[in-house]
């Protein structure tokens, strides 16, 4: 695939913008990192694009978009050492979603990056707009369970209905390291946490 068509944008002034006419970047990190694929031994430069939710890879100086399937589910990145699912969340954030825990249960980090269009300037001795940007997007978390997916977990009678019978410990563990349901590391406790119990 041609790298023209992966870095462009319709804006609603139905412009066709490249990456480079935008503010900001679409992708998860700077330039590509040497990248494994479930289904292959192969590795290549790959990057993430949280706006178009594609794992892209260089092979012979062009660029491709990795099939999103099951054959190639898990993208592991060697440094920073990160992994990316494919997951089947049932619901609009379905896609590629970074994995932080690992076990029975588990941690996913979704991250999305939002196209925000030109802003034209209300100011009529201002020649200039604002321009076209690429805003990042709070990550979404996620736990999943053997029961399911625990979208945003908000609080601990949330977490507490998903494993009834470690009420008792969940509730010591949430008090004794005062848990915060919006920060990761403190979600990466809760699920190691899950885990050993």
């Amino acid at each position: 695939m041609d790298n023209w068509l992966l870095n462009k944008v319709n804006s609603n002034s139905g412009k066709s913008l490249t990456y480079d006419d935008i503010k900001g970047t679409p992708y998860h990190s700077k330039g590509y990192s040497v990248a494994k694929f479930s289904g292959t031994t192969e590795t290549a430069p790959a990057r993430y694009n949280s706006y178009s939710d594609q794992v892209e890879f260089s092979k012979d100086d062009k660029v491709f978009v990795l099939p999103k399937n099951d054959a190639f589910a898990k993208v592991v990145f060697e440094n920073p050492k990160e992994v990316l699912i494919n997951l089947n969340t049932n619901d609009d954030l379905s896609g590629y979603f970074f994995e932080l825990v690992d076990g029975k249960n588990m941690l996913y980090k979704k991250v999305k990056t939002k196209f925000v269009d030109a802003v034209a300037s209300n100011n009529p001795y201002a020649s200039s707009e604002t321009p076209a940007s690429f805003k990042q997007l709070d990550p979404v978390y996620y736990i999943k369970t053997e029961n399911g997916f625990i979208k945003k977990p908000k609080n601990q009678k949330e977490i507490i209905a998903q494993f009834p019978d470690k009420k008792d410990a969940l509730n010591t563990f949430l008090k004794e390291n005062k848990i915060k349901f919006d920060k990761e590391e403190d979600l990466k406790k809760l699920v190691q946490f899950l885990n050993k119990n």
